[in-house]
C-alpha cells in the first residue's frame, strides 16, 4: 500500500492512502452539495438528484425517541437486545406472510441480527472482514464500488440492460464465475426494488441467481432497503433470494428509506447462522470503530418493528407512502417518454433510470463521446453534459456511470422525492404538491429535445 505525499510548505507532509486519494465525494452527496449552492446564489433548481425520504418519521416512533432522549449509555455493539427480538420477530412474520410453497421459512432469532449505524457502515465493514472479490449488478448504488476501492477489493461488473429491465440474468452470472475460476471467494450485492432502478427480481429469477451462488458457493448480500416500498400493496408480493438460498444469504434493511429516518442512521443484517463467523469478525471491528448506534436511536427504533404488522399506524403510513410513490412514479415516466427517454415503470422505492440516446440532445452526445477513446476523457464528456443542464436549465440529475453503467449507454438517475411528504399523506390527491416534479421532468425533456 503507498501513500500520496503532497508538500504543503508547513512542515507538515500530507500523507494520504493511495486508495483514497483519487476518490471523490459519493456523487448523490456531491449533487446535492452543487444544488444547494446553486440555490443559495439564487437560482431556480430542481433537485433529482440525492435520494432521502419525503415523508416524515411515523408519529409512534417519534415519540419512541422522545421518550427515549435520557437514554445515554454504551450498548452492544452487535445492538440493543430488545431491538433485534423485534426486528427478528418481524423478519419472521414476513417471511410466513410470503407463502410461497416451496419456501420453508426457518425462524430467525435475535442473534442473527446486527445493528449498525446506517446500512452504508455495515456493507463497509462486511466487505473489510471478508476476504472476496466483489461482484455487482450493472447499474447499481453509487457507494459499493468506492467502499471496495478504499478496502482494495477487486470489483466485477455483471452488466444488464434496459431490455433485461436492468437485472443481472443467471446465465451471465454463471459465465462469469466459470471465466474467474469457480473456488474465488466472492460476495454479490443485489439491490431490489433497485436504485437506481426501481426494479425487481420475479420469483424464477431469485431462485435461478440462487442456484448458481450455492453452486459456486458466493455470499449474497441482499440490500432489501427499499423492499417495504414496493408498490405492490400484498405483503405476500415480496420475496427474498434468502427465501431460495437462505444459508448463505445476508439480508440488509432499516428505516432510513420506509420510515423516514435517513438522517437517524440506524441499518441492520439478518447474518444465518451458517456465516455467523462474520458476525463475530464484524462484531470485534464494530468494537474498535462505532463501538454501538445512538442509544436513543435504538431504543426508539424498537416502536418500529414493535407488531410491524399490526401498528395500524404504520401500515396506514406505508400504504400511502407507496401509493403517493406510485402515482408520481407513473407521471414521471410518462413524462419522460414523451419526449423519447427510454425509461421502465419502477415497481418500488422513489428513482427511475434513463436512457437519452434518442433524444436530440443525447445523438449530439454521442457522437462527441465517439471522439474519445479514453474512457476517463469520455466520463468528463459526459459529467459536463449534465453538469450544463444543470446550469442551463435548473434540472439536477446524476449520469449513469456513477451507478456503473458504461458512458455510452447515455443513461442517468432522476429522484422524485423533492415534494412535501407530510401534506402529501394527508392530502395524496393534491396535484399541486407534485407540480416542482413535474415542472422538472417537463424541463429536463425540453433541454434534451434542443
Amino acid at each position: 500500500m503507498k501513500a500520496v505525499s503532497v508538500a504543503n510548505g508547513s512542515g507538515i507532509r500530507r500523507l494520504l492512502n493511495n486508495r483514497v486519494s483519487g476518490l471523490r465525494v459519493s456523487p448523490t452527496v456531491g449533487i446535492n452539495d452543487i444544488s444547494n449552492q446553486l440555490i443559495k446564489d439564487g437560482k431556480f433548481v430542481y433537485k433529482f438528484g440525492l435520494g432521502q425520504s419525503p415523508f416524515p418519521v411515523p408519529s409512534c416512533v417519534m415519540q419512541a425517541l422522545s421518550a427515549s432522549s435520557a437514554q445515554k449509555d454504551y450498548l452492544p455493539a452487535q445492538g440493543l437486545l430488545k431491538l433485534r427480538e423485534n426486528i427478528a420477530a418481524y423478519q419472521n412474520e414476513r417471511n410466513r406472510r410470503c407463502k410461497k410453497t416451496e419456501y420453508e421459512a426457518s425462524s430467525i432469532d435475535a442473534s442473527e441480527v446486527f445493528v449498525g449505524p446506517g446500512s452504508k457502515e455495515l456493507i463497509f465493514i462486511l466487505q473489510l472482514v471478508y476476504y472476496g472479490d466483489l461482484v455487482l449488478q450493472s447499474p447499481c448504488w453509487v457507494s459499493y464500488g468506492p467502499q471496495a476501492k478504499i478496502i482494495g477489493r477487486s470489483i466485477n461488473y455483471i452488466r444488464s440492460t434496459i431490455d433485461t429491465q436492468w437485472k443481472i440474468c443467471p446465465t451471465d452470472l454463471r459465465a462469469y464465475f466459470e471465466k474467474e475460476g469457480a473456488d474465488k471467494p466472492r460476495i454479490l450485492i443485489l439491490n431490489y426494488p433497485s436504485n437506481p432502478t426501481g426494479q425487481i427480481y420475479t420469483d424464477s429469477e431469485l431462485s435461478a441467481i440462487a442456484d448458481v451462488c450455492r453452486e459456486f458457493g458466493a455470499i449474497v448480500l441482499s440490500d432489501e432497503i427499499y423492499s417495504s416500498l414496493t408498490y405492490d400493496n400484498d405483503s405476500s408480493a415480496y420475496t427474498s433470494i434468502s427465501h431460495y438460498y437462505p444459508e448463505g444469504t445476508i439480508i440488509l434493511d432499516g428505516i432510513s428509506k420506509w420510515c423516514g429516518a435517513g438522517g437517524w442512521r440506524l441499518g441492520y443484517f439478518i447474518i444465518p447462522k451458517q456465516l455467523q463467523w462474520l458476525s463475530n469478525a464484524m462484531k470485534t471491528v464494530a468494537s474498535e470503530t462505532f463501538t454501538s448506534v445512538s442509544a436513543p436511536i435504538q431504543h426508539a427504533a424498537i416502536a418500529a418493528y414493535d407488531g410491524h404488522f399490526e401498528n395500524a399506524e404504520i401500515q396506514q403510513y406505508l400504504t400511502a407512502s407507496k401509493q403517493v410513490l406510485k402515482r408520481i412514479s407513473n407521471e414521471v415516466v410518462d413524462g419522460l417518454r414523451a419526449y423519447d427517454v427510454d425509461v421502465l415503470h419502477p415497481k418500488g422505492g422513489f428513482y427511475c433510470y434513463g436512457r437519452i440516446n434518442k433524444t436530440k440532445k443525447g445523438k449530439l452526445l454521442q457522437q462527441e463521446l465517439y471522439e474519445h477513446d479514453e474512457e476517463a476523457m469520455r466520463e468528463y464528456v459526459m459529467e459536463k453534459f449534465f453538469e450544463d443542464m444543470l446550469k442551463e436549465s435548473g434540472v439536477a440529475v446524476l449520469p449513469g456511470h456513477y451507478f456503473g453503467s458504461r458512458v455510452d449507454r447515455l443513461c442517468f438517475r432522476l429522484s422524485f422525492v423533492n415534494f412535501d411528504g407530510e401534506k402529501a399523506l394527508r392530502q395524496p390527491d393534491d396535484e399541486s404538491l407534485y407540480d416542482n416534479i413535474y415542472r422538472g421532468v417537463e424541463a429536463l425533456g425540453q433541454y434534451l429535445s434542443q
